[in-house]
């Protein structure tokens, strides 16, 4: 069992980061600010539902105390789906309808001093149609990554999918909450602490920058296909990917479409940036010469510059990334 001061502790970081990345989303300039905006929000309103856990677990709260922490979903929710369409509609414009979403959050807001929070069925009412707020946001924000997710990024697609998961993950806690308050009423603070540090990695560590690097470009999901098969061809029939000097600009000049929209189409097809994917060719044709018996006798260098690399040290640091093995075990084996 977890003692109360890890708890607290555990508790309290996940808050912090929740804080700390919504303030970094509200203030970030670059790329689409309506998204992170509606990120922030989404985030700075499930850290405030958590950190009414949090200190209701410790300090006993006024009624309308609670209150305010519950009304953090009003707004999470919505903002949440508000987020995939910003997403997935990059030059979308919002208008009054849209925020109409939000008026829930404002009404509940107005009456905080008369929401009941005693226990009774009022109370657990009220708690209810909290969660259940969320979970139709939920069921829409899925519904609409359903039918959309062929008509974006591969990037995006998987994005905002992921934050669907942690969303529905939070959602099933608070579910358990409302119908048995000691199992899951701290472990919900834990949890979201977790999840809240993974959201945090991913992106800034990759996907924020993956999301918004490509906000200018005209490229839609199927004009980004047909352009990757392009690519793909060219490196297949011509092997390309042969030429230790290959660049970014090479390929543009032969494909002639611009460098930028030939890392797009790989980032967003693939995962992968532009010299990942020339590596995996160049160990695709490393791994036929390793096990090609007419070059059992010939160096691993031999082996690095046929297939493309510029030298060994290169070679051997992506073929054991790719595969697990060196070069040279990998042929024994």
């Amino acid at each position: 069992m977890l003692t109360n001061g890890l708890i607290l502790i555990l508790a309290s970081l996940g808050l912090a980061q929740g804080l700390f990345l919504s303030f970094y989303l509200f203030t970030l300039k670059k790329g689409n600010k309506k998204s992170n905006i509606l990120l922030a929000l989404f985030l700075l309103g499930l850290t405030i539902r958590v950190g009414k856990s949090v200190l209701n677990h410790y300090v006993p709260l006024a009624n309308w105390q609670n209150n305010i922490g519950i009304s953090g979903i009003l707004f999470a929710a919505p903002s949440l789906w508000l987020y995939g369409l910003s997403l997935f509609e990059k030059n979308k414009s919002f208008t009054l309808r849209d925020y109409i979403h939000f008026v829930p959050f404002i009404l509940f807001l107005f009456l905080i001093p008369f929401v009941p929070r005693q226990g009774n069925f009022e109370s657990f009412w009220n708690y209810g149609v909290v969660v259940f707020h969320l979970l139709f946001y939920l069921i829409l924000s899925w519904s609409y990554l359903y039918k959309n997710r062929l008509h974006v990024s591969l990037s995006i697609a998987r994005w905002y999918r992921n934050i669907l998961i942690g969303a529905t993950l939070i959602w099933f806690h608070y579910v358990g909450n409302f119908f048995d308050f000691t199992v899951y009423y701290i472990t919900g603070p834990i949890f979201y602490s977790m999840l809240i540090y993974g959201l945090s990695y991913l992106f800034l560590n990759r996907q924020k920058f993956t999301l918004q690097k490509y906000d200018s470009s005209n490229l839609n999901k199927k004009s980004s296909g047909i352009l990757f098969q392009k690519v793909k061809k060219l490196f297949e029939t011509e092997h390309t990917y042969l030429d230790e000097g290959l660049t970014l600009n090479v390929v543009s000049e032969k494909l002639r479409v611009k460098s930028r929209e030939i890392s797009q189409v790989i980032n967003e097809n693939t995962d992968q940036n532009f010299y990942e994917f020339v590596n995996q060719y160049r160990i695709e044709k490393a791994e036929i010469l390793l096990k090609d018996s007419k070059y059992d006798n010939e160096k691993i260098a031999t082996i690095a510059y046929e297939s493309g690399f510029a030298n060994v040290t290169s070679f051997n640091v992506a073929f054991k990334k790719k595969t697990g093995l060196t070069p040279s075990v990998y042929r024994k084996g």
